[in-house]
């Protein structure tokens, strides 16, 4: 009879114990959705101790996680130097990577890294964290390599890194030179254009991104001042003004077709 009492006491400890995290996990979920309500109001404090609480009852739920690090990041203001701004950056940064150590193929954590870090390397800009973003929107591109946006990003990345290196390196030969140049007149020294090459496949995967062809304007242009001929310098040009061209065509004609109720 013991014997039997005490099998019998395991077993209700068992059955309670799957109980109670049965019951974690459905308060965490209704956790979830207050916090979603709460985020979709902008009440971005409530949201995040909502989300905080439901991962904490339920570390297995991915999309409180998400929402998580999505609130933190959603808080941040590029170049806001305050110290409770930086925070809410780097919590994000921490919240995504923990989805990504269960997770390493997540897209939404890897998507969501790559933007928070974009943000936080512009102002004042940091070179580190935008070659270190554009790793994640890399890792994208290898898991699923017909999504358009990581290659936009990678080329946005790749333009930025090239305008300010040429920026900085305009300011430099100008500063130890008899004879400066001109913003007209080429740099001496060229930089990798890797991102035209980016964000044209980001256009051949989706023929209508206007954004990615507005930064492949810009590179073109980028190319432009460091071509050393005025043909060469005249075609990047000509290439740069038709795609602003496409820009507005595309822009035109979202503005004049109604957009489609989503089901």
């Amino acid at each position: 009879m013991q014997r039997k009492y005490r099998v019998f006491a395991v077993a209700a400890v068992v059955v309670a114990s799957f109980a109670a995290a049965g019951c974690d996990k459905l308060k965490a979920r209704d956790l979830l959705n207050k916090g979603v309500n709460a985020y979709k109001s902008a009440q971005f404090d409530v949201a995040i101790e909502d989300f905080k609480q439901a991962k904490d009852l339920d570390p297995t739920l991915t999309n409180a996680q998400l929402y998580l690090a999505t609130a933190y990041a959603s808080q941040y203001i590029p170049g806001a130097p305050s110290a409770d701004n930086v925070r809410n950056g780097d919590q994000a940064i921490t919240e995504f990577k923990q989805i990504l150590q269960n997770d390493p193929n997540n897209l939404s954590a890897l998507d969501g890294i790559g933007s928070i870090l974009y943000n936080m390397a512009g102002t004042p800009f940091d070179e580190s964290k935008m070659e270190e973003s554009k790793t994640y929107h890399q890792k994208h591109i290898s898991l699923k390599s017909d999504d358009p946006e990581p290659y936009y990003w990678v080329g946005v990345i790749d333009w930025s890194l090239a305008y300010r290196g040429n920026k900085d390196m305009r300011e430099e030969y100008n500063g130890n030179t008899k004879k400066p140049i001109k913003d007209g007149d080429p740099m001496p020294p060229q930089l990798a254009m890797q991102g035209i090459t980016d964000l044209q496949k980001s256009i051949q995967l989706k023929p209508d991104y206007d954004d990615a062809m507005a930064y492949l304007n810009l590179m073109f242009r980028q190319k432009a001042d460091m071509e050393t001929t005025a043909e060469a310098r005249d075609a990047d040009l000509k290439q740069a003004d038709d795609l602003v061209d496409k820009v507005k065509a595309i822009k035109q004609k979202k503005l004049e077709t109604p957009a489609q109720p989503t089901s």
